[in-house]
């Protein structure tokens, strides 16, 4: 009987250690979704053309507005990939070129619209300003802006 309940208890955890072994080598699950930087960072907007798109419904650019807009944000993500992959930067340092990538890049974007499309730009900086629970406006992931506590 001992030698019974053994040879189950035996043949239970082979078999636990051989499902387990399986779902570690399975390799079919898709790669996790990616984000605007192509790196998969978790956070972050869309890649260019799904931005362009948003952006192009949103502000009901024309064919023309969205050629000279496209290649400024495909220059911004490669501007933000390559920061991301410069590990000597310090975390400081990598915030504040960030924000001025972005900056920059907004600046050329407000360049190509009429004067309401800006405003509604604008208008979608803010609410993604507000979304990111109030960071910084370069939205780098930081913490929040605290407030004093009242005592």
């Amino acid at each position: 009987m001992r030698n019974q309940l053994l040879t189950i208890a035996l043949s239970g955890l082979l078999a636990c250690s051989a499902t387990s072994a399986l779902y570690a080598q399975d390799n079919s699950a898709p790669p996790p979704q990616q984000g605007q930087w192509g790196g998969g960072h978790g956070r972050g907007m869309m890649d260019p053309d799904k931005q362009l798109e948003h952006m192009s419904k949103q502000l009901d650019l024309t064919a023309d507005q969205q050629s000279q807009i496209k290649p400024l944000l495909v220059d911004r993500q490669q501007k933000m990939q390559a920061l991301f992959q410069n590990q000597s930067l310090s975390r400081e340092d990598r915030r504040s070129q960030m924000m001025a990538i972005r900056q920059d890049t907004n600046a050329k974007i407000e360049a190509v619209l009429t004067d309401q499309q800006k405003q509604k730009f604008e208008a979608m900086q803010e609410r993604m300003h507000e979304h990111r629970g109030g960071q910084n406006p370069g939205g780098d992931g930081g913490a929040p802006q605290s407030q004093p506590q009242p005592q």
